[in-house]
């Protein structure tokens, strides 16, 4: 499930919250070697934006260029994350094996 928002004029989607998608906890994801490079580079990224904003003590305003440029790759590593398939529980592999049904 995601949402969308609005970033400086760019679509964003957001992934929805763990309460709305029904399913508490996390759950693991099983991410390919394209998806875990991105977010590695996306990682980084964001890393280092942040400290240069901690370093030059700049305030938090929602219209911050530096703030939003934060926002956005910040919501294209959940994009890229979520769009991930998710591993199987115990339980979900259980269900399958003996073909119940989820209550």
């Amino acid at each position: 499930m995601a949402a969308s928002s609005m970033a400086r004029g760019f679509p964003v989607r957001t992934a929805a919250p763990a309460a709305a998608t029904g399913r508490g906890g996390m759950r693991r994801r099983r991410i390919s070697p394209e998806a875990g490079h991105a977010l590695e580079i996306l990682g980084h990224a964001i890393e280092y934006l942040t400290d240069e904003f901690v370093r030059a003590g700049g305030s938090i305003s929602a219209h911050d260029a530096q703030v939003e440029a934060v926002q956005l790759l910040m919501s294209l590593n959940r994009e890229i994350y979520f769009g991930c398939p998710a591993v199987p529980t115990l339980t979900d592999r259980l269900r399958s094996l003996l073909h119940l049904r989820a209550a």
